[in-house]
């Protein structure tokens, strides 16, 4: 995608986000996490260098947040002819058609 048509659909986004309410969720930041959640965050720290909204959007619901990440881990690293490379390939390129800039 060239820098134009990006451009574009940012605006677009913008546009639609500037019109519409966002939904707004309340999370629990890392340093007010235990137990559990800490123990996940610590662990996505380490991996990611930080811990994704994604995830904290699931951090009152312990049950929900594990069942989104086993089911990332199945998608992304579970038994597939597919490499990595190319799930992660797929993953972009839905979100681009999505115009998903997350």
């Amino acid at each position: 995608m060239d820098s134009a048509t990006y451009r574009g659909r940012r605006r677009n986004l913008v546009r639609k986000l500037d019109g519409d309410k966002m939904a707004w969720v309340k999370t629990i930041n890392e340093d007010e996490a235990t137990g559990p959640l800490a123990k996940i965050y610590d662990g996505t720290k380490r991996s990611w260098g930080g811990v994704d909204h994604i995830i904290k959007a699931h951090s009152l619901n312990m049950a929900a947040l594990r069942s989104v990440m086993l089911f990332y881990k199945g998608l992304m690293h579970g038994d597939c002819d597919l490499s990595l490379a190319q799930r992660e390939m797929i993953a972009v390129t839905v979100s681009v058609l999505n115009e998903c800039e997350y």
